[in-house]
């Protein structure tokens, strides 16, 4: 099996080229600049909602959107959200083992699972990109392929900076909002056989648009 993340189905999606360089031959694109505080805000989100979860309770901003559903407890859970493990499909006609780390994970009376993901931002119109609805259908697919009932709502919960309140008292605040998502997963099938065949094959021609290409990653003849 060769593993394919989520993130390396985005990667595909954007530029063949370097999604061929990147799993053939180890040649990746430059890292971006470390989220620190992204991380932050994510870690300290799980500890809200693992209380929750433990108590078998809905976490407030649940309440304050009137969702009816409470955090998902399984013994998976941690694995789920653990980068480089996550939700994982072996996607036998393909040999891929598709994986993806997700936020959060609720459940509703249904039985439905609900994915949701974490986003901070310093934005005033914070919103949701094509990158982010991608990647929610993903977790969403990849939960679906393990048998589970998935609710096709899934919903990002965005911690918006608030910048009109200030360093009050040394201490900088941030709003919740959640805003759902309708996901349709129909595109993901066809974008992992394509991203086998692009790995099977050779070198991608060079692509224009791309940035990456344009600077250097892989230029050149092929």
């Amino acid at each position: 099996m060769i593993k394919l993340s989520r993130t390396k189905i985005e990667l595909f999606l954007d530029c063949p080229r370097c999604f061929w360089l990147d799993m053939k031959k180890g040649v990746k694109r430059p890292p971006p600049a470390p989220y620190t505080i992204n991380t932050a805000i994510d870690g300290l989100l799980k500890k809200e909602f693992d209380v929750c979860r433990e108590n078998g309770v809905a976490h407030y901003i649940i309440k304050k959107y009137n969702i009816n559903a409470i955090p998902y407890q399984c013994d998976q859970i941690n694995t789920w959200r653990t980068n480089f493990t996550g939700v994982q499909f072996h996607h036998k006609s393909t040999d891929f083992l598709v994986f993806g780390a997700v936020d959060d994970v609720w459940v509703n009376p249904a039985g439905e699972l609900i994915v949701v993901d974490y986003k901070a931002t310093g934005a005033t119109n914070y919103q949701i990109y094509p990158g982010y609805k991608r990647q929610m259908e993903v977790y969403q697919w990849l939960l679906a392929m393990n048998g589970y009932k998935v609710s096709k709502t899934g919903y990002f919960l965005f911690a918006k900076v608030n910048k009109e309140g200030g360093f009050a008292e040394g201490k900088l605040s941030f709003d919740l909002f959640l805003e759902p998502l309708e996901g349709d997963s129909s595109w993901i099938e066809g974008a992992i056989a394509d991203a086998r065949k692009a790995y099977d094959g050779t070198l991608p021609a060079y692509k224009p648009e791309c940035l990456y290409c344009q600077f250097g990653l892989g230029q050149g003849k092929d």
